[in-house]
């Protein structure tokens, strides 16, 4: 058991028949949840499933399950998420799908009896192309309501319920799915870094000891539209200078105050969005990280004084609405002991690093101890069509998935 090895090249032609699905012009992958191409992907997902053998269900959230039963029901999981960003990439998500399937091929091909059972999972919506990022992992670990869930709209302009209608679901199946989850009791899962530093540093492996929590909030500052021409500087209540300002100050009071930390300005709209109109209002997004919970409520209060202050001092308004927010999850320090164990066993030189990403693992440790993988991402590249990784990594990744899974399932 000791020896036994993931076939990877399986896993390497999975991935890229994976990945031709959703392909789009711009040379990316684009499937977001429950589009064509994510419920071709499914399809695909579930065929795989079943061609190993594996007992296949998907549950009230869409989430996609491939199971192979153990002595007990007592469940070890691992997995992803299938969905992609818009023009994103082939690995982000797949990768840890596509080594958590491999995996649980290998180890029914040899009949290895194990105490717990073993399913692999694909999450819906890790991306938050919906309604926020995690609706499938949070509805599995019971964070969803119907009453949230019923008056969502996507960023796509239509219902969440309209969306959900044509995958066969709906705002009840998804904040039941819940009830439908095993007892798990360990989560695991390789993704690609989406950072420079495990490339850097040239280390294959790295091993994930705390994951960020955010707040997202889309905010506005308002003011009052004028002409360019005849509205002369010192009369202006320009939202765009207002935006600007607090940009500014929120990035320098970050770096002062809060060393570790992020906050992100990533999308802006200028309202009428005329070249010869001073901005009468500045949509944008704010996005705000942290690996210690109370720096990230400190920093969340700070900034919406800073922006209010902003506001005031230059005759604006300002308006916040917070869209999504995780808290910080530190790794269970049992599993990442035994990753560590497993890597030294393996001859496999690792690293000890955080994640500034979110990931399902992280919305997994509300039930149960969980730990992660990262596998370098050239150039530090995610989320385009540019993101690549070397073959090597994912090899020695997968198979280390591999013996921790046997040894998790065989307590």
């Amino acid at each position: 058991m000791n020896d036994l090895k993931v076939n990877f090249e399986r896993l390497l032609k999975d991935l890229e028949e994976l990945g031709k699905i959703g392909q789009d012009p711009l040379g990316g992958v684009s499937r977001p949840s429950f589009s064509l191409p994510d419920l071709e992907a499914r399809r695909w997902l579930q065929q795989r499933i079943e061609q190993a053998g594996l007992v296949c269900r998907q549950d009230g959230a869409g989430n996609i399950f491939g199971c192979l039963p153990g002595k007990n029901p007592q469940v070890v999981m691992a997995g992803s998420h299938l969905d992609t960003v818009i023009n994103g990439g082939r690995y982000d998500g797949s990768i840890g799908i596509l080594a958590a399937l491999e995996c649980l091929r290998r180890i029914k091909e040899e009949n290895l009896s194990l105490n717990k059972t073993l399913e692999m999972v694909s999450f819906t919506d890790e991306e938050g192309n919906l309604v926020g990022d995690f609706l499938g992992s949070r509805a599995f670990t019971g964070q969803l309501q119907v009453e949230q869930l019923k008056n969502a709209r996507t960023q796509f302009g239509h219902s969440l319920e309209e969306i959900l209608q044509k995958a066969g679901l709906s705002a009840e199946t998804v904040a039941q799915a819940s009830q439908e989850r095993p007892e798990v009791s360990a989560y695991l899962e390789i993704h690609i870094e989406q950072g420079p530093v495990l490339e850097e540093e040239g280390v294959a492996i790295g091993l994930v000891s705390a994951i960020a929590g955010k707040r997202y909030y889309q905010a506005s500052f308002v003011g009052r539209a004028g002409h360019a021409g005849t509205t002369p500087l010192e009369l202006r209540q320009d939202a765009f200078i207002g935006l600007a300002d607090f940009a500014l100050k929120a990035n320098q009071l970050t770096l002062r105050k809060y060393e570790g930390n992020t906050v992100t300005i990533g999308r802006v709209m200028l309202k009428p969005g005329s070249f010869s109109i001073v901005p009468g209002q500045a949509d944008f997004t704010l996005d705000m990280r942290s690996l210690d919970g109370q720096s990230l409520k400190a920093i969340e209060e700070e900034l919406l004084k800073l922006a209010s202050e902003v506001a005031s001092t230059r005759g604006l308004s300002f308006f916040s609405q917070l869209m999504d927010g995780t808290e910080p999850v530190v790794i269970s320090e049992a599993v990442l002991n035994r990753l560590k164990n497993l890597c030294q066993e393996l001859g496999y030189q690792y690293l000890t690093l955080p994640s500034g990403a979110g990931h399902d693992a992280q919305i997994m440790a509300a039930v149960c101890p969980v730990g992660m993988v990262f596998i370098p991402s050239v150039d530090g590249i995610s989320h385009t069509p540019e993101e690549a990784i070397n073959y090597e990594d994912l090899e020695k990744a997968a198979n280390l998935l591999l013996r921790t899974l046997i040894s998790l399932a065989s307590e």
